[in-house]
């Protein structure tokens, strides 16, 4: 009886302090532009620890196979090789007693943010932080085709959340401080502050309004000034002879954003369907899985290296390196099966590079084919290498202008714009033509669906839903709007003033409500100010 008195003493605590924060709307956003520089500092601090941790376990990777395992192979020592398999059968042990240790750890943890923004999951911020540093170090290290965005962005996350939890802030405030830090996390990742901040805005949070788009903007940039002062200023990919595409050549970026959108669309379907492997009989536990994902990186290791890891050097390579059509065919299949693996056995780390630089494989693939037929001149190979990422971003995980400013960053040329913005945009409409369902919104359904008894961080939430233009919300009179239970609209934010939500008040775009609700109703309120929503979707939740 204690508990639920003490919970309820603590809820009407948390909605009297929003309360206040909604009656003084100014001082509260300025105070979250400040506490976003402490979190993206924060954050930034962490994710260089993260990334100099991970650069270490890779080389160490390589010195290992090129000083002893390759050698010993050629030799038929096999004693080399058998301190590796015990080496790896430690680490699995490792990955696996921290999985069990830190559930909400696995996998690329952008869902599970999503979940937490939502108010569905709940998230144990010091556990996650250090198993999500070490354990993406080690699954990574040990040649796992998973990326660091990812845990990144869940790193980034988490350091939002203690940041609020230290300073006792409301649940309302602290999804703006996770937002920010999600934002900081793949900004510091890939020294892409604006694609980090985009990110938040268009794949996290999803409205743009003044109080999560200041702590973003500014979480971004410190974290990005932490990690360039840790790592320097260099781009991600390092492309020496990236020239403007042509504009006779933009039919051809067509022809590459539509075989990416249906690539896109493959790709989202092996990353869902890859749990029907792993219910095979033959893994009993999940340490068997993490164990033949770790014994297929040692046989790639000595037969196609290249598909170890992220896959940042890959991508430099294809720019300056013509192959053949047969081994870049090889290195396409074999990168993506071996991702599909690495992430599917559920140890900390992220498809988001990996996804990259399958786009980029397709590039180089549809590169040789073009140069081949003299479509193209070789010069514009590594364009369409270029083109072939964001492309195949944007049709998977559905954020065109993220993956437009992210590569833009990435590559450090702001001259080939318009092919990428216009490969993101016939990329996404082609995935969207074939009903593909974004991929992170996707993950985080399928975690609901087989787990949907998850811990939520609380049963009643205060949801803030942007009424955009055209959606179902949009000219509706407050008392016009569809009732459901347990459900009261406190506030109404019009220009940046508050408005008290009487009954007779038409909502316009660009309007916010905050709305009192229980947490299952979140985001069905928020797809309510969005989307143009069929009246037949729009019923009372029981």
């Amino acid at each position: 009886m204690k508990t639920e008195e003490n919970r309820a003493s603590s809820f009407n605590s948390q909605l009297f302090k929003t309360y206040v924060a909604l009656d003084n709307w100014h001082k509260f956003r300025l105070r979250l532009f400040v506490e976003g520089i402490f979190v993206g500092i924060l954050g930034g601090l962490c994710i260089s620890l993260f990334r100099f941790l991970l650069t270490e376990a890779e080389a160490l990777r390589i010195f290992i196979y090129n000083a002893f395992l390759l050698p010993a192979a050629s030799r038929m020592d096999p004693i080399p090789i058998l301190c590796w398999a015990a080496a790896l059968f430690v680490i699995g042990l490792c990955l696996f007693g921290m999985c069990r240790y830190a559930p909400m750890a696995s996998g690329s943890g952008i869902p599970q943010v999503k979940g937490v923004i939502l108010g569905l999951y709940k998230m144990k911020w010091i556990r996650i932080l250090w198993v999500k540093i070490i354990a993406g170090a080690l699954g990574i290290g040990a040649g796992l085709s998973l990326g660091r965005e990812g845990p990144s962005i869940q790193i980034g996350a988490v350091a939002g959340q203690g940041f609020s939890r230290l300073l006792g802030r409301t649940r309302m405030e602290e999804r703006y401080l996770i937002t920010s830090g999600a934002a900081a996390g793949l900004a510091a990742a890939f020294n892409a502050p604006l694609a980090g901040m985009m990110f938040a805005l268009e794949e996290l949070h999803r409205n743009f309004s003044g109080a999560v788009l200041l702590p973003t903007m500014t979480s971004a940039i410190m974290a990005t000034i932490v990690t360039r002062f840790f790592f320097g200023n260099s781009t991600s990919f390092h492309f020496v002879n990236l020239v403007p595409m042509p504009a006779e050549h933009l039919g051809l970026v067509v022809i590459i954003a539509i075989s990416c959108g249906i690539s896109g669309i493959i790709f989202n379907w092996g990353l869902l369907h890859t749990g029907n492997f792993y219910n095979l009989p033959i893994f009993r536990n999940q340490f068997m899985k993490i164990g033949f994902a770790l014994i297929c990186a040692c046989f790639l290791g000595f037969y196609l290296p290249q598909v170890l890891g992220g896959g940042n050097a890959l991508v430099d390579t294809l720019a300056m390196t013509r192959y053949s059509l047969g081994f870049l065919f090889l290195l396409l299949i074999g990168k993506y099966i071996f991702t599909l693996i690495s992430y599917g056995c559920g140890v900390p780390g992220g498809f988001f590079l990996p996804l990259l630089v399958i786009g980029s494989l397709v590039g180089a693939l549809e590169a040789n084919i073009f140069v081949s037929l003299d479509l193209i001149n070789e010069i514009y190979t590594p364009n369409i290498i270029v083109i072939g990422m964001v492309s195949l971003f944007a049709a998977s995980v559905r954020s065109p202008i993220t993956g437009t400013l992210l590569i833009l960053e990435m590559t450090g040329d702001f001259g080939h714009l318009m092919a990428l913005a216009l490969g993101s945009a016939i990329a996404y409409i082609t995935a969207e033509l074939l009903k593909g369902e974004p991929i992170y919104d996707a993950l985080l359904k399928k975690s609901l669906k087989t787990a949907p008894d998850k811990e939520s961080e609380e049963e009643r939430n205060i949801v803030e839903v942007p009424i955009v233009s055209g959606s179902v919300l949009e000219n509706k009179i407050i008392g016009e709007l569809p009732g459901m239970k347990q459900t009261v609209i406190i506030d109404l934010k019009r220009g940046g003033k508050s408005h008290i939500p009487d009954p007779d008040i038409r909502l316009r775009a660009g309007d916010f409500l905050y709305i009192l609700t229980l947490s299952r109703n979140a985001e069905m309120l928020k797809s309510l100010g969005e989307e143009k929503v069929p009246k037949a979707h729009v019923r009372d939740p029981d």
